[in-house]
C-alpha cells in the first residue's frame, strides 16, 4: 500500500517538476550525489506525525500552556534537524561501477552496484529499488559497499541497466529522501539455448584433421628422403622394394575440432542461434575442441570456458 502510494506520488511529481526528469538520460560513471539532486517527501507516518504536532501546537496556544508549547516547538525543531540528516544520508555517495556475470535469456541477471561514500555520517541502511525489485545494504563512513539486485531478462544482447532509485528513511522514518540513478551501462545476455537440440555434429571430414603439423607423433606415411633426415626414420624394407630411399613421416592433426557452422543449421534465425548456443555449451561441458563459423566471424578452433564465452558473446551480439 505504502509503496503504491509512493510510486503514484513519484509519477505525479515527475510530471509536475521538470527538475525530477533531468536524470532520465543515462549518465556516465561515476555518478556522484549532491543535495541538489536529492529529494525529500513525508512518509505516511510523517503525515500522521505532522497532524499530531499541529494538534499539539493548536492546543497549547488555545489553552495558553507554555510548557506544552515549548514541548511542541522542541519536537518540531528536532524534526527539522531530522530532515537535514535524512538528506545527508545520500549526500556525497558515488556510484562507481555497475557489472554482472552474463546469463542466458530467460534467467535473472544479478547486477552489482559498487558505491563509495565520502567522509561524513555513517549510512546505516540504504535501499536501492526499481519497480517491485529492491535490495537493502549498508554503506560505511568513507568506505565502499556493493549492492546486488536481480533483473529479469527476456532477450539476448546488451541489456541497458536502466533507472534505479536510491532512498532512505533514516533517522526517524518521518521523511524519505531519494535520488534517481541512471548509469550509462549495459550488461551482456547470452542467447537462450535450445531445449531439445539434436546431438553435437561430431566433425566434418573436410575440417577434421585436414591440416597437419610436422613433425608429430602419429604415423602419416612415407616420403622421399631429404638431406638432414635422421637415419632412424628411414624405412629400409619399403625402400628396398621401391628401389629408392623412403623415410617414415609422423604428423599431428592441427585441428581435430568439430565444426559448428551457421550454414549447416536449416532453421529460422533466432532458432539457429539458439541451437548453436546449446552446442557451444555442450562442447564446453564435454571439453571438446570446436570451431564456430558465423556469417561475419570464424572462431577457433579452441576449447575451454574462455573460448566458449567468446563464442557465446558473438552469438549474443548477432544482429
Amino acid at each position: 500500500m505504502l509503496a503504491a502510494w509512493r510510486d503514484d506520488l513519484m509519477r505525479y511529481a515527475e510530471r509536475r517538476l521538470p527538475a525530477l526528469t533531468r536524470y532520465r538520460q543515462a549518465e556516465p560513471l561515476p555518478i556522484r550525489l549532491h543535495p541538489r539532486r536529492v529529494y525529500i517527501l513525508p512518509t505516511r507516518f510523517g503525515l500522521v506525525f505532522a497532524v499530531l504536532l499541529m494538534a499539539m501546537l493548536v492546543g497549547a496556544l488555545n489553552f495558553n500552556n507554555n510548557p506544552a508549547l515549548l514541548l511542541a516547538l522542541l519536537v518540531a525543531a528536532t524534526t527539522l534537524i531530522g530532515f537535514h540528516h535524512n538528506v545527508g544520508q545520500l549526500n556525497r555517495i558515488e556510484l562507481r561501477t555497475v557489472g554482472a556475470e552474463p546469463v542466458h535469456a530467460g534467467q535473472p541477471i544479478r547486477l552489482r552496484f559498487g558505491f563509495h561514500a565520502g567522509a561524513g555520517a555513517e549510512r546505516p541502511l540504504l535501499v536501492l529499488d526499481r519497480d517491485a525489485l529492491a535490495t537493502h545494504f549498508r554503506l560505511p563512513d568513507d568506505g565502499e559497499s556493493e549492492a546486488t539486485i536481480e533483473l529479469p531478462t527476456t532477450r539476448r544482447g546488451l541489456l541497458p541497466v536502466g533507472r534505479f532509485r536510491l532512498w532512505t528513511e533514516y533517522p526517524f522514518g518521518i521523511t524519505w529522501a531519494w535520488s534517481v540513478l541512471h548509469p550509462d551501462a549495459r550488461v551482456l545476455v547470452y542467447p537462450r539455448p535450445e531445449a531439445n537440440a539434436p546431438p553435437l555434429p561430431l566433425g566434418d571430414p573436410r575440417e577434421h584433421g585436414s591440416r597437419l603439423r610436422f613433425p608429430g607423433d602419429d604415423w602419416h606415411g612415407l616420403r622421399e628422403h631429404r638431406a638432414g633426415d635422421p637415419p632412424k626414420h628411414i624405412a629400409w624394407k619399403p625402400s628396398a622394394r621401391q628401389e629408392r630411399l623412403l623415410v617414415k613421416e609422423f604428423a599431428d592433426p592441427q585441428s581435430a575440432a568439430l565444426l559448428l557452422d551457421w550454414q549447416d543449421v536449416p532453421l529460422e534465425r533466432e532458432a539457429r542461434i539458439s541451437r548453436l548456443t546449446r552446442w557451444v555449451i555442450e562442447a564446453r561441458d564435454r571439453q571438446l575442441p570446436f570451431r564456430l563459423r558465423l556469417p561475419e566471424a570464424d572462431l577457433g578452433p579452441g576449447q575451454g570456458p574462455a573460448f566458449a564465452a567468446q563464442c557465446l558473446r558473438e552469438l549474443a551480439l548477432l544482429p
